[in-house]
């Protein structure tokens, strides 16, 4: 019998999974460029916290206005080569600002539309790769395993992403730096289509469904369950609360913090360091807490963290402080994904995790905005960062006396959501 590390490592880092892993990697490094030089390009051109909520804003309305269709549609379609197709077209369209500023024609409006259209292919993406992972992972328990893994590799890519942006806004314009995250999605096609595994389970041959049905579906399938629900209306009221500490980080490095352009980008990094560790922590974490201990007591931590990086003026401390924020709040992300993924049948997945991220999601441009108006009106971005921040504890708290806090019992007969 093989020893289960040998296992493990064997369809961690070979086969299709390892080929899938390795070119999501790749396309993620790439778009770390962009998670860095994009909201610095906006902070340059406008100096406004505003502009910068409108930035955010224009990468979530796609989700309120396609994210239920496209759900629905991506669990009809081959999830693989969609994956391919969207890789192409968003490598295409974020190499239009870069191309654009070259004819000094880049306005501040096209980068909008360029968020709003990179975002739009982007949930069609997410749906197909969100799933496709169960697809590739031997069984159900190895799921927070290799959502972890996948989560920590992406952020060790987003710890270089951001300082090898840094070293190349010394010698180049901020523009050329997104030209790296259109080559990484060419990469990512390219390692997908060596894939040889279906991302779709069998289905029963039949007469099609009109897509609305499809949706309803989802959508009754989502708003029944109550685990899946008051995830989703967590998640909601975290977004609309929290968006703005992300948002407006530009802003809160520059006028909280005094850094320079090399110190914000060492601070996205670090950021993407506490995630790494967290991610990778993810797993044998799982097995020894509950669902509820694990991800609610991540969240409630983290705005308590952003409380104290409201009132940090030191750089080097908010360094660290920003680094187990962002760790915390996609170790609270991956334990949701991986019982979402444990609870939904596989036909259901895309447009699931579409819905989810429709009713998730849709306050973060209210979110964005209302945040970005607060900064411009109250003139301090950390009296801002403190009232979210004790906001996110407050209903992590609330949360758990609810569903969320006995989560582990609606898991399907047979599973155990804390072996991984």
């Amino acid at each position: 019998m093989t020893p289960e590390p040998t296992r493990r490592r064997s369809w961690l880092l070979s086969g299709d999974f390892g080929r899938f892993w390795l070119g999501q990697t790749i396309s993620n490094l790439g778009s770390s460029f962009t998670m860095f030089a994009l909201p610095l390009l906006v902070f340059n051109l406008t100096g406004s916290p505003i502009n910068l909520g409108i930035t955010t804003a224009a990468e979530f309305v796609p989700y309120l206005l396609f994210g239920l269709v496209i759900g629905a549609w991506v669990d009809r379609v081959d999830r693989r080569r969609l994956m391919i197709a969207t890789d192409l077209a968003r490598a295409a369209v974020i190499a239009t600002i870069p191309l654009l500023d070259a004819f000094d024609a880049l306005s501040v409006g096209w980068i909008y539309a360029v968020a709003f259209a990179s975002a739009t292919l982007t949930i069609a993406f997410d749906a197909a790769e969100f799933a496709a992972i169960p697809s590739l992972v031997p069984s159900g328990d190895d799921l927070v395993t290799a959502n972890g893994r996948v989560q920590a590799s992406y952020s060790t890519a987003q710890i270089a992403g951001p300082l090898l942006a840094g070293l190349l806004v010394a010698v180049a314009p901020v523009q050329q730096v997104l030209l790296v995250d259109a080559a990484s999605f060419l990469v990512s096609a390219g390692a997908l289509a060596m894939i040889g595994r279906a991302f779709n389970a069998p289905r029963e041959e039949g007469p099609r469904r009109a897509i609305r049905k499809d949706i309803a579906d989802g959508l009754r399938y989502v708003l029944g369950h109550p685990v899946l629900r008051n995830i989703s209306a967590m998640m909601a009221l975290i977004n609309l609360v929290g968006a703005t500490v992300y948002a407006q980080l530009v802003v809160f490095a520059k006028r909280q913090l005094d850094a320079s352009d090399s110190q914000v980008a060492l601070l996205y990094a670090a950021g993407s360091a506490g995630v790494v560790l967290l991610s990778l922590a993810a797993g044998p974490l799982r097995r020894r807490l509950s669902f509820s201990v694990a991800a609610l007591g991540a969240l409630a931590l983290d705005g308590l963290l952003t409380v104290v990086l409201a009132a940090t003026r030191w750089y080097w401390a908010a360094l660290v402080l920003w680094a187990a924020i962002s760790g915390l709040g996609i170790f609270f992300n991956i334990n949701t994904g991986s019982l979402r993924q444990q609870i939904v049948p596989n036909h259901l997945l895309g447009r699931v995790i579409s819905i989810a991220g429709v009713l998730a999601w849709s306050a973060i441009p209210v979110g964005a905005l209302a945040g970005g108006w607060a900064v411009e009106r109250s003139g301090s971005v950390a009296l801002v960062y403190g009232v979210i921040g004790a906001l996110v504890a407050l209903l992590a708290i609330a949360f758990s006396f609810g569903p969320l806090g006995h989560a582990d019992r609606y898991l399907p007969a047979g599973q155990d959501a804390q072996r991984s």
